[in-house]
């Protein structure tokens, strides 16, 4: 039985979550390594919250920022500060003031927020002695890097921003789905981050003769459990977690300019529409704004590929197989380019394509597979992955059910985590909202090819979400 928990968080943790918590308690300078979908970040959370350990700093993937400040806000009720151009110079002010708890930031953003100079020419490589730091780093009580293994190789940029701006700090948490990726070297960096290498394994040399030819591996993860790593996998806490998860990625689109104008013509249409007494008119009106509505769901969509992008890469980079949900053909393609290894399932392709593709990745042969919700949506079975990410969404709950069911079906021996990307001040909220919490709307609407339903209840709570959230 894991220890009594005291805490102030605003969810009760499950059972294997309160263990990696206190085990955090107890270490301080740890990596959490369970995998994807098991609550790495609320384990986190609840470190830096128990311990009082703020302000805390955040450093993760791109993707990820606007996750990790609702996260921080949902968790433990604290105010979490995304850094960007506006808070460039005043974020030292901010934290020291104590407005913010939390300041989080994106791995390519380090040298920009916490770096003053770097005292060798341009493009040409340095060491850490080689780097003066912000000195208002020393604010933060508390670090965590998400995706570490971002930072396994001891000579890049990042990693050696990420080892300066850690120094001196007694909270430094890590996370990890996949620590060692390739070879146990690949632990070195992220065990010198933690403040680990030298205390607890002797220095770089030391190591490297002892496991860096990947010999002593077992001895290695002893090691590594006894002082610094709690890892678990979902088949072994099972029983704790429900047969389903949703998470919700919320991400800033690039193409913002372009949607909000499109926003705000639709927004003037749906007020015009509103106002109009008459029924033949209205049904006209009501034609032409679901088409509108379909082209703003479009534009939310290309606007969030590089961040899709982003999240994709590095959940694969976990060591475990996705699926991935999207509509446009021009999503598919533009993944397929940055994932030339992927197999897809669109319209496009034949029985025998189809059939070639589904084969590939349930023989674990391909890691990600690019799935059209109008093609596969329904009949494919996809269980060597309990893992599904929509890029896009359908227009109602039971489509979305349907997708998430061939991972969610007959051969699935885990939890399925499904992770929804949405699109931030855009339609995504919208209709998320109408597909997983006015289920009583969705759950009456049948759509048909992915098309948006036309029955005038649906419309109605479309349009009154709409305006509302604008």
């Amino acid at each position: 039985m894991t220890a009594t928990l005291n805490h102030n968080l605003q969810v009760e943790p499950y059972e294997y979550q309160r263990e990696g918590i206190l085990f955090g308690l107890d270490r301080r300078r740890l990596l959490i390594g369970d995998e994807p979908g098991l609550g790495k970040t609320l384990q986190s959370i609840g470190i830096v919250d128990i311990a009082e350990a703020y302000p805390c700093l955040v450093i993760c993937p791109s993707s990820l920022k606007i996750n990790w400040q609702r996260e921080f806000e949902k968790f433990a009720d604290v105010k979490a500060l995304v850094l960007d151009n506006a808070t460039c110079a005043s974020w030292p002010y901010l934290m020291q003031m104590r407005m913010f708890d939390v300041a989080i930031v994106n791995y390519e953003s380090l040298r920009k927020y916490f770096v003053w100079d770097v005292k060798v020419p341009p493009r040409q490589s340095f060491r850490l002695k080689d780097v003066v730091f912000n000195p208002h780093i020393n604010v933060f009580k508390s670090v965590i890097i998400d995706e570490s293994h971002r930072v396994k190789d001891p000579s890049a940029q990042q990693t050696i921003f990420a080892r300066g701006i850690v120094e001196g700090k007694d909270w430094r948490i890590l996370l990890s789905g996949t620590p060692v990726v390739n070879h146990a070297q690949d632990l070195v960096a992220q065990l010198a981050i933690m403040g680990r290498l030298l205390s607890d394994f002797g220095g770089r040399g030391k190591f490297l003769a002892d496991y860096g030819e990947n010999e002593n591996l077992s001895a290695l993860s002893d090691k590594l459990y006894d002082c610094c790593m709690i890892r678990r996998e979902k088949k072994t806490v099972l029983k704790q977690l429900p047969d389903k998860t949703r998470t919700d990625l919320h991400v800033d689109i690039s193409n913002r300019d372009e949607y909000d104008l499109a926003a705000a013509d639709l927004a003037a249409y749906l007020r015009e529409y509103t106002e109009c007494t008459d029924r033949e008119i209205r049904r006209k009106m009501r034609m032409e704004a679901l088409v509108k509505f379909m082209t703003l769901r479009s534009l939310a969509s290309k606007g969030k590929v590089k961040q899709a992008t982003d999240f994709i890469r590095n959940f694969l980079a976990n060591g475990k197989p996705l699926i991935v949900f999207c509509s446009l053909k021009e999503i598919v393609r533009a993944l397929q380019k940055q994932f030339p290894d992927a197999v897809r399932v669109t319209g496009d392709d034949s029985l025998a394509e189809k059939q070639a593709a589904v084969d590939a990745f349930q023989s674990g042969e391909a890691q990600l597979i690019i799935c059209s919700i109008k093609a596969a949506g329904v009949g494919l079975t996809l269980t060597a992955s309990s893992n599904v990410a929509f890029v896009e969404f359908p227009w109602t709950y039971a489509d979305c059910c349907q997708c998430e069911d061939r991972a969610h079906r007959i051969g699935q021996k885990n939890n399925v985590s499904c992770y929804y990307l949405i699109g931030r001040r855009t339609i995504d909220p919208v209709l998320y909202n109408i597909i997983h919490k006015k289920r009583s709307i969705a759950n009456q609407i049948m759509a048909s090819d992915d098309d948006i339903p036309t029955d005038e209840m649906y419309f109605d709570e479309l349009l009154n979400s709409f305006l509302d959230y604008d």
